[in-house]
């Protein structure tokens, strides 16, 4: 959980970043900006912080021979914590290294705003942080003025709305010899464009704190019931919502998770809790993301989750049974007569 309520703008510098592709170029500043106007300031901090109040996900750097220094953000944001003289500079060695993977020929120009926060809190505790912003879509607004008894009317084009950051990041001074702690924003719903951004410009990878332990846990699990359950056994889909309820329910009423009596409480088939426990090893060794058998469980992850769980079945086009308690009380069987399928429910009283 990420929050700005005491965190201030200290120095923010602003480079304009081309595309290589298009033989376009980059452009430095040659200092950092003065702010002075303090409505600036404040509508700053909104268009860079208030996106990412809404973000759990915390990543960390690292780079692919594992020495942490090779990848260059984490190299620059270390520079800039250790000595905050060099921010300037390293916000031009960061633009140019932008730049560098800005390969892609449908990555847009704009600006980069590399930006020094004091008091950014991220999981209760106050840090100072390091903001990477780039501004891609511009937008035309209209101006309404008094004129003549009346109002005038003009625009201006290619101004940026704060309410829409396009592409961010946050690295936290904290953590710093795991890969800092860092939260990302990315707007781009293309993936080709997209990649660049986290992947090749960032290279973050997830970190193994409880709100992932809990996502992934909960993601595995979903997709397990949905896709792997039909393979190794004969399930209907009302069984396959009633181990979704329970394992939400699961995640609900405790405070921790325990594979071995989450496996007996949720699934409680032999069986099935081997097929479990084999799916979500391939899941580990396959993105490499290993998933702790102990954790403490993340409430946040746990809400994000229960948006996407389903408890909804589907009868034809004509009939949607939700089903969210007592699997016992609905009953499935054959019609002869009338060569179809059919559910009995059971219910007390209508509502």
């Amino acid at each position: 959980m990420i929050s700005f309520f005491e965190a201030s703008l200290a120095e923010l510098s602003i480079h304009r970043i081309g595309n290589k592709s298009q033989d376009e170029f980059y452009i430095l500043s040659e200092q950092s900006i003065a702010l002075k106007d303090n409505l600036l300031s404040n509508l700053l901090q909104q268009y860079f912080l208030s996106p990412f109040e809404k973000t759990n996900e915390a990543y960390r750097f690292f780079h692919p021979n594992t020495d942490l220094n090779l990848n260059e953000v984490y190299h620059f944001a270390a520079e800039i914590f250790e000595n905050g003289e060099k921010f300037h500079s390293n916000s031009k060695e960061l633009a140019k290294y932008l730049y560098d993977v800005s390969g892609h020929p449908k990555i847009k120009a704009g600006e980069l705003y590399v930006a020094f926060f004091e008091n950014v809190q991220i999981e209760g505790e106050l840090h100072d942080a390091i903001g990477i912003f780039k501004s891609e879509t511009k937008e035309t607004f209209l101006k309404v003025y008094p004129e003549n008894g009346g109002f005038g009317l003009s625009y201006e084009e290619g101004a940026i709305n704060i309410n829409k950051l396009d592409k961010g990041c946050l690295i936290f001074n904290t953590d710093k010899d795991e890969g800092f702690r860092v939260a990302v924003i990315d707007q781009t719903n293309r993936s080709a464009e997209a990649v660049y951004w986290k992947d090749e410009f960032l290279k973050l990878k997830i970190r193994n704190d409880s709100f992932n332990q809990t996502n992934n846990v909960l993601g595995v699990y979903k997709n397990f019931v949905t896709e792997q359950l039909d393979q190794d056994f004969e399930i209907s889909k009302a069984d396959k919502i009633d181990l979704l309820n329970k394992s939400m329910k699961y995640f609900k009423e405790k405070e921790s998770f325990d594979l071995d009596e989450f496996s007996n409480e949720v699934i409680g088939n032999e069986e099935g809790i081997n097929s479990f426990k084999n799916y979500k090893k391939n899941f580990e060794e396959e993105l490499d993301a290993p998933i702790p058998d102990n954790f403490d469980i993340s409430g946040a992850a746990v809400k994000k989750q229960a948006r996407v769980y389903k408890s909804v079945l589907k009868l034809d086009k004509n009939f949607h049974i939700y089903i969210h308690g007592n699997k016992e009380l609905i009953e499935k069987g054959y019609d002869d007569d009338k060569s179809m399928n059919y559910y009995k429910v059971y219910f007390k009283e209508e509502q």
